[in-house]
């Protein structure tokens, strides 16, 4: 019994998503991280660069798949909708632009580990709130989800879709059992305060409120 293309190709590249998203989790883990570490400790200055790397070249495959793999159009946007989805994509990327004047370059690409030969698998960077910050926990993630989901929907792309979603949910989870270990109850109080994907008119902290979390996290750290 013949499958038909279009199902067959959503479901390839679920699975392919799926691998991704696993393998990807398990290079970022703290556990795996310190196996490395325990091992070939030498290793660990280019690790954070080679997990990149990694990551870049896997992509490949999923993408293969979305843009050559059969397909069938689910919805598209017309009219001032269109304009709508395309212009909040368009702000997306600007804000998405904007944060990386927040972010520590050279230690998110790993090229200050590689400089300083840095061999600890905890991230170095010191806790930042910026703006976006201040009204969800993971900027990045969202404006990816706003993305996203402002896209013309065919089959492959909605299962993109979701798989992304679902992905950015539970690796938020993951991630941020990392910081509680790395900035202890400051981290807890700032999760108790701010939504983690989605921002909610009621939950934010104001620029004073999230001064004060910085500072209280600088002054546990001269302790």
């Amino acid at each position: 019994m013949s499958v038909d293309p279009v199902i067959r190709d959503a479901i390839l590249l679920a699975v392919i998503w799926l691998t991704y998203s696993a393998f990807h989790s398990l290079l970022a883990s703290l556990k795996v991280k310190g196996w490395v570490c325990e091992h070939w400790p030498d290793f660990m200055p280019v690790y954070r660069l080679t997990f990149n790397f990694i990551a870049i070249v896997l992509l490949a495959f999923p993408l293969w798949v979305l843009y050559t793999g059969h397909k069938t159009m689910i919805w598209q946007f017309d009219g001032w909708l269109a304009w709508l989805m395309n212009g909040l994509a368009i702000l997306t990327i600007i804000g998405f632009m904007i944060s990386l004047r927040y972010y520590d370059g050279q230690e998110f690409l790993g090229l200050r580990q590689l400089r300083d030969r840095d061999k600890s698998i905890e991230d170095q960077e010191n806790l930042h709130l910026s703006p976006f910050h201040r009204y969800v926990r993971h900027p990045w993630y969202s404006f990816a989800l706003v993305l996203i989901w402002t896209r013309p929907m065919d089959s492959l792309m909605l299962v993109s879709a979701v798989f992304l979603t679902l992905y950015f949910f539970l690796g938020s989870r993951l991630e941020e059992r990392k910081l509680k270990s790395y900035y202890g109850d400051v981290y807890k109080n700032y999760i108790n305060r701010v939504p983690g994907l989605i921002p909610l008119p009621w939950k934010y902290l104001s620029k004073t409120e999230a001064d004060a979390l910085i500072h209280e996290y600088q002054a546990n750290q001269g302790r």
